[in-house]
């Protein structure tokens, strides 16, 4: 089945304080806005590309955006990549294990062909 996917960059939707922290309700505040955008067509699969991220995110920052996801389930009812560099590939695997605690598909990766073919390959 073919898929359409839309590559979402982390400056789209991350932002950071003057200090480089997360800003963490306007960062929520734009997830927000792409959920409603997402919401009436949700057929692509998403890429988000944290790559070129200019904000330090820890677990806590990471469990909360999970947690935001749950709440515009609609707009990310398919396939998430998350695309990390090399350094932040084991914090990238834990948000994308708690989004599939709260029943989300999603997974990370390093390198953009990887995450492709996650993504276009066909459902079991």
């Amino acid at each position: 089945m073919p898929s359409d996917v839309r590559i979402i960059h982390a400056q789209e939707f991350l932002h950071a304080t003057p200090s480089g922290q997360l800003d963490l309700d306007r960062t929520k505040s734009v997830l927000l806005e792409i959920a409603l955008a997402a919401a009436p067509s949700n057929d692509y699969d998403i890429i988000l590309d944290t790559r070129n991220a200019q904000s330090d995110m820890d677990v806590s920052d990471l469990w909360d955006l999970a947690a935001e996801l749950h709440r515009y389930r609609q707009a990310f009812a398919r396939k998430t990549a998350v695309l990390v560099p090399q350094e932040r590939a084991d914090y990238a695997g834990y948000f994308a294990l708690c989004a599939r605690e709260r029943g989300f598909e999603v997974s990370a990766f390093t390198h953009l062909g990887d995450a492709m073919d996650w993504l276009l390959r066909p459902e079991a």
